[in-house]
């Protein structure tokens, strides 16, 4: 099978998806076996692992002469940050607060800038003005953890306001975040997906389909809608245009995540358990 998407990006869609719910822990063995359907080589598994072990998002440990690798707390805290979004059955509610933040990173620790700046994106900010970035969701707990990780507590003023003008909440947020542009996203997405879908439907509840495509169809859908991630803010409801596709793409992702779920769990399952047994019988 041709390799489709970045080893590095699969594995965290597997640890998110199937393995922190394993307790947490995977042998290389069994990674390599499950990245094998998506066509990646043991080669470009063990240097992606080696990665993120690098950068702090797993760790590993030895048992014999087997490496096991598990997320670290900062992999766990990311994770459960992005489960809770992929998986959000509505928009959040909003108290009408704005959160602000406002940073003067010098220019010798601008590599801290621009890791800052990733993240922020990342969380759902958007760019006010230079430096200065807002977010109508209350994530003190992710701003704090930022500034601890980064070690930037003295170039850092954070704030909770409310919005007195000179323009509407509505046109403050078309400055900060190109909705349009994640609608188009959110459509294209909805175009492809539920056809699948459709497709899908019937095969799968007739057994038509192995559990090991399953479980590849589940990781690209999951894999796919991810990428919302990245550029959805997750807005409150009143903060969103009238012709929202955000919560039909939402419902279309939980529905055919469903229809897949317990075959590619399955799938998982026998591949990780294989590994285990492994070691008990070493």
């Amino acid at each position: 099978m041709e390799k489709q998407f970045n080893t590095r990006s699969m594995i965290f869609t597997l640890y998110g998806d199937y393995i922190r719910h394993h307790g947490n822990v995977i042998w290389i063995g069994s990674l390599i076996r499950l990245l094998k359907e998506f066509g990646h080589n043991e080669m470009s598994v063990r240097a992606a692992i080696s990665r993120m072990h690098k950068q702090g998002w797993v760790q590993s440990e030895k048992i014999g002469n087997k490496s096991y690798y598990s997320l670290t707390e900062r992999g766990r805290a990311r994770m459960e940050e992005a489960s809770n979004r992929i998986y959000k059955s509505k928009s959040p509610s909003w108290d009408g607060m704005w959160r602000m933040l406002v940073y003067t990173i010098p220019e010798n620790k601008r590599h801290l800038r621009d890791e800052l700046r990733k993240e922020l994106v990342w969380s759902g900010f958007g760019l006010l003005s230079n430096s200065c970035w807002i977010t109508p969701n209350p994530l003190e707990d992710q701003i704090n953890r930022l500034v601890t990780k980064y070690g930037i507590n003295d170039y850092v003023s954070f704030f909770r306001s409310t919005y007195e003008g000179m323009s509407t909440n509505q046109e403050l947020v078309a400055k900060c975040w190109d909705i349009d542009d994640l609608n188009d996203h959110y459509s294209q997405f909805i175009q492809e997906y539920s056809q699948k879908y459709v497709i899908d439907k019937p095969k799968i509840e007739k057994g038509e389909i192995s559990d090991g495509s399953c479980f590849v169809k589940a990781a690209m859908l999951v894999h796919q809608y991810r990428k919302f991630l990245f550029i959805d803010p997750n807005l409150p409801a009143e903060l969103l245009p009238e012709k929202w596709l955000g919560d039909s793409a939402a419902s279309l992702f939980s529905d055919y995540y469903q229809l897949l779920q317990n075959p590619a769990n399955r799938f998982f399952e026998s591949v990780f358990e294989l590994g285990n047994v492994h070691e008990t019988n070493k």
